[in-house]
């Protein structure tokens, strides 16, 4: 209870440093409200994503292209938060209407554990694919309100330190969940293991909508256009921005060539059992949260840019210790690989959000925080579908090819792109 302990008195502290005591207490409530609610969405997508949802869609009869393209897909809808942006310009409030497309989307992704009950196994992949895309085609309107919801929530000063505080407690209890559902896998039939974790996920997921209802109703400080066009121009006007995002979108089709399929790979090629899988994302997990504190109280001394580009080396040396497969015991590899992405991973999504809340202007953030999930939605769209049809094409190639040499490649390559132009456009941005 160390870190949690410390969490609201630091974060308070200086919260309602020049505030009164009725300022606290609602600050209090409020930050208490959204780790509560992070809790329950980490529990929830911990059992339905990551090595169980490349694990089920295997179940369900799915191959690697197939899988790359479900794992893309959901990316590819971050276009249509451009126009979710401009529409939201309308809500007085954002509560009522992010709580609405919550219980959807918690629907539709967990109605996919019904699907070996209710249908012929020929319609199990393309119903999966209908649902999954569906729930997160929900999730475009959520990224947009939950975001900029956040944003009006947690003042600027201590956002750093209370999302790395917050993380590392949601990632914590993920971690278990991920642990307790790779066990139960490989207790059970998958029959029988997948419809329990998913029995588990639906209670997380009602208690996830539950939490959202007591989040705060705030009226958000809106744009100052009232045309589609140029709110999107003012984002592109602001060449840091600009010139980050499409740096990053460049980074994340890169990673997303190998890194969502790791899971593939080590279940269909590796012939490693799901709880080995999972102690692996465990040790991912824990690495990541282990980091998080640092990385929020690094980010009370240094700029988001400066702190993104020390992320990216070693997200690429996770996916080149691949190569180390070569010469090395499998398992050891595995477990580098996991905890490096997990300090590098975990850092990189802190700062990316706090980049697009912290570093652009509060009227417009909507919009900005659309353009930045579109730009990068297209990347991870065509990274993880190239990378599933890469690894199909490589089945008449050796092994080694698709157990290690792919993912060392790209490796390779990302970090040259880090060296090069990671750091003209991000260590050196003002």
């Amino acid at each position: 209870m160390g870190t949690t302990d410390r969490f609201p008195k630091e974060c308070i502290q200086i919260i309602t440093a020049h505030k009164g005591r009725r300022k606290l207490s609602s600050q209090r409530k409020n930050l208490y409200i959204a780790t509560t609610e992070g809790i329950s969405t980490s529990l929830f997508q911990a059992l339905l994503g990551g090595p169980f949802l490349t694990g089920y869609l295997l179940y369900l009869g799915a191959d690697s292209s197939v899988i790359g393209f479900v794992l893309s897909i959901t990316t590819l809808f971050n276009i249509v938060q451009i126009f979710i942006a401009f529409l939201v310009q309308k809500l007085q409030a954002r509560k009522w209407t992010l709580v609405i497309f919550i219980a959807l989307q918690r629907t539709l992704w967990g109605a996919t554990g019904l699907i070996p009950f209710v249908l012929s196994k020929e319609w199990w992949v393309p119903v999966f694919i209908v649902l999954y895309a569906s729930a997160f085609l929900s999730n475009t309107v959520i990224n947009v309100l939950w975001t900029s919801l956040l944003g009006d929530i947690v003042p600027a000063g201590v956002r750093g330190k209370y999302f790395g505080i917050r993380n590392t407690i949601t990632s914590a209890l993920g971690s278990i969940a991920i642990f307790a559902g790779g066990k139960l896998l490989d207790s059970y039939p998958e029959s029988t293991g997948f419809l329990i974790l998913y029995i588990l996920a639906w209670f997380f997921g009602i208690m996830n909508i539950v939490t959202f209802c007591f989040y705060p109703d705030i009226p958000f400080e809106k744009s100052t256009e009232n045309r589609i066009m140029p709110m999107i121009k003012k984002t592109f006007r602001d060449k840091s921005f600009i010139n980050s995002t499409i740096f990053l979108a460049s980074w994340l089709f890169l990673q997303t060539l190998v890194v969502p399929l790791f899971s593939y790979v080590m279940l269909d090629l590796l012939h490693i059992n799901y709880q080995t899988v999972s102690l692996l994302t465990v040790v991912q997990t824990f690495s990541m949260m282990s980091s998080l504190y640092v990385w929020g109280n690094l980010n009370a001394k240094y700029s988001n840019r400066t702190l993104l580009f020390w992320t990216l080396p070693i997200i690429a040396g996770s996916c080149l210790a691949w190569g180390l497969l070569s010469f090395i015991p499998v398992l050891p590899v595995l477990f580098l690989s996991h905890i490096l992405f997990g300090i590098g991973a975990g850092g990189f999504n802190q700062l990316v959000f706090n980049f697009t809340i912290g570093d652009t202007p509060k009227s417009e953030r909507p919009m900005f925080i659309a353009m930045f999930a579109a730009i990068t939605g297209v990347a991870t769209f065509f990274g993880p579908m190239i990378g599933g049809q890469l690894f199909k094409l490589m089945k008449v190639l050796p092994d080694w090819v698709q157990q290690f040499g792919f993912q060392t490649v790209v490796g390779f390559v990302m970090l040259i792109v880090a060296l090069t132009f990671g750091r003209r456009i991000l260590k050196e941005a003002k």
